[in-house]
């Protein structure tokens, strides 16, 4: 299967590029929210589109409302200037914006041209007066959500010094076809896109470190093989297909290996293999049974799913030396861990009370917090590449969907539909 897309990015360069202000700064959410203005996106040139206009406002105030760190001033108490495009400094009543208490400001305008979309849009900072990003985006009018999308990351990196991860991708499983397949989304649950079709079982997803090839075990020769698909090209082929289990394959995120779980020799033990299936190390050597592995950020450490100490609990592994040492202490069910991109914590899910729920651990054993409460079962975290989010899946609503939410565990809200059963997300890296 293959997927086509195409946008050109221009960065907006001019005289004020130089002294775009860095003062504006904000971190995490939970502390003061900055009060924000998002205007409706203007014709410039061409015809008005309402649903272009829409889309771009509707994309950027969902993201941005999702990372906590904003509160969106009221636009029923706009004044004149929100009707005007705006683009550079000089343009703009920041007086206006001033009196309704906003701190910063978006503007944008969009021109169509046939089917060419540009979109341009801007940040200023009301309070200091004066531009602090703009970009200018060329491609077409299926392309605007992924402009919108761009922004928002964009706003984040002027904002907080860190790029966001809404332009990126969200890979899952889904049986919205009758079978569990491997399907892709954007990451606010637009646009899906089945990426197989072995009318079987397909399970644990993985993208690799530069987004744009998943692994991923299939049940279609009647055996758990590892397998992985280019997503441009729906291109297939085996990594590991080894008697018995071949599952929980993990991208190393530095070199050019995975981390799998085997049952070739017995019970399940993790190995390190080569992208051709090739066995680079045994990891594990116990009697126990071994499984979930993930990645520290620098590739030197894993931790993993292990029962030696009689119920399943979280370890960590040394991948030069091999020595091992135990993470979690509470609870008797800790599964499905997950490395946080920034190295610090690490999440996972926690079955206790007869429900699953996803709590985070920082990798010294401490400072465990809880994340999900309530109905249902919260299952299978995963990190965003920035850090400031999780994926997962829960089955509070009837079916299993796919969630997102804030790393403190605020601001969930569902991607896939309710109809869909769907779970196992993996976020892709830089797209």
């Amino acid at each position: 299967m293959r997927i086509f897309w195409l946008l050109t990015l221009i960065l907006w360069l001019g005289p004020w590029a130089a002294t775009a202000a860095t003062e504006i700064e904000i971190s995490a959410p939970g502390e003061q929210t900055m009060p924000l203005a998002l205007t409706s996106f203007l014709a410039k040139d061409g015809p008005e589109v309402a649903e272009i206009a829409g889309e771009i406002n509707e994309v950027l105030a969902a993201d941005l409302d999702l990372t906590g760190l904003f509160r969106f001033v009221d636009p029923a108490a706009f004044l004149s200037d929100a009707g005007r495009i705006g683009l550079y400094s000089t343009q703009v009543d920041f007086t206006q914006w001033r009196l309704l208490g906003s701190e910063v400001l978006i503007k944008g305008a969009y021109t169509l041209q046939g089917d060419q979309l540009i979109v341009e849009a801007r940040l200023f900072d009301v309070i200091n007066r004066r531009l602090l990003t703009g970009r200018r985006y060329v491609g077409r009018t299926k392309d605007v959500r992924r402009m919108a999308h761009t922004f928002a990351d964009q706003i984040l990196k002027t904002l907080t010094g860190e790029t966001g991860p809404f332009n990126q991708r969200i890979a899952y499983i889904s049986k919205s076809s009758g079978n569990k397949e491997l399907w892709l989304m954007d990451v606010d649950g637009h646009q899906p896109i089945r990426l197989t079709d072995h009318r079987s079982i397909v399970l644990n997803p993985d993208f690799s470190p530069r987004g744009k090839e998943l692994v991923f075990t299939s049940y279609r020769a009647n055996n758990p093989d590892l397998e992985r698909t280019e997503i441009y090209t729906g291109q297939e082929a085996k990594v590991s297909s080894q008697q018995g289990l071949n599952v929980a394959g993990r991208y190393a995120p530095i070199g050019r290996e995975l981390a799998i779980t085997l049952t070739k020799d017995g019970n399940p033990e993790i190995y390190l293999v080569g992208f051709n299936g090739s066995i680079h190390k045994r990891l594990t050597n116990n009697w126990a049974i071994d499984i979930d592995p993930s990645w520290s950020p620098d590739s030197g450490h894993i931790v993993f799913v292990s029962n030696r100490l009689g119920n399943p609990h979280l370890f960590i592994v040394n991948v030069y030396t091999g020595e091992t040492r135990r993470l979690t202490t509470r609870g008797k069910y800790n599964v499905t861990p997950a490395w946080s991109p920034k190295g610090d914590r690490i999440a996972f899910t926690r079955q206790q009370g007869g429900s699953f729920d996803i709590y985070t651990i920082k990798v010294d054993g401490s400072d465990e917090r809880r994340l999900t409460f309530g109905p249902g079962n919260q299952e299978h975290p995963r990190w965003s590449p920035d850090g400031r989010f999780l994926v997962y899946s829960s089955d509070a609503g009837g079916k299993k969907g796919v969630y997102v939410m804030r790393t403190d565990g605020t601001g969930a809200r569902r991607l896939t539909s309710p109809e869909s059963d769907s779970n196992h997300p993996a976020w892709s890296g830089r797209w």
